[in-house]
């Protein structure tokens, strides 16, 4: 069902989202992005994991800027939304997620957004989100690297999990995360949670 603006306001559409939290596992190039999109539409509440710093090699693709490398992602990603929507609460941790902190961290979310880079880590997250928060919708990204192939980036969804991506592009040194093609994953992920949200309300 596509939800338009013809159907909503703006002010209509963050009021609803204003009573939301979304969960966001990793705060790199897809969380980082995703993250931002929810905040300019208005989200209520962000609960962002990720244990990293801020690298120089992360600035060609994830929503950092230079003078934060050497910050903890989840601090620096903080800083930038609250310059964006400063009524969006954050709430952070600077944790390696595993199964038991996936679930205590993100089990009252609306949403789960999984932005990890690994695919053992996505295939983690989304087996533990099955098993033990099945009721809580997982939005994934998977198969981002690379350029070109519009036309290949699709959503798919299984049950309570939605696929965003081509779902075949792993990162290779060959085959490197660029700004165009995560940022748009990202953005599909930060949609398909609206989608979610928004329907039927």
């Amino acid at each position: 069902m596509l939800i338009s603006m013809d159907c909503l306001s703006f002010e209509e559409i963050k009021t609803r989202l204003s009573a939301r939290t979304i969960g966001i596992a990793g705060c790199g190039g897809l969380g980082s992005n995703c993250a931002v999109a929810l905040a300019r539409v208005g989200i209520g509440s962000l609960i962002l994991a990720d244990f990293d710093i801020v690298t120089e090699s992360n600035l060609n693709r994830q929503y950092y800027f230079f003078d934060q490398i050497g910050n903890k992602k989840v601090i620096a990603l903080k800083q930038n939304i609250k310059r964006i929507n400063s009524s969006c609460q954050i709430e952070i941790h600077d944790v390696k997620l595993r199964p038991e902190e996936i679930v205590s961290l993100f089990s009252k979310c609306d949403v789960i957004v999984e932005a990890f880079d690994h695919a053992d880590q996505k295939k983690m997250l989304i087996e533990t989100c099955i098993a033990k928060l099945p009721e809580i919708p997982v939005v994934c990204g998977i198969g981002l690297a690379g350029f070109g192939g519009n036309n290949l980036l699709e959503t798919l969804q299984i049950d309570t999990i939605y696929i965003c991506g081509d779902r075949q592009s792993e990162v290779l040194s060959s085959l490197p995360p660029l700004a165009p093609r995560v940022g748009i994953v990202a953005n599909m992920q930060a949609n398909q949670v609206l989608e979610i949200l928004l329907k039927n309300t």
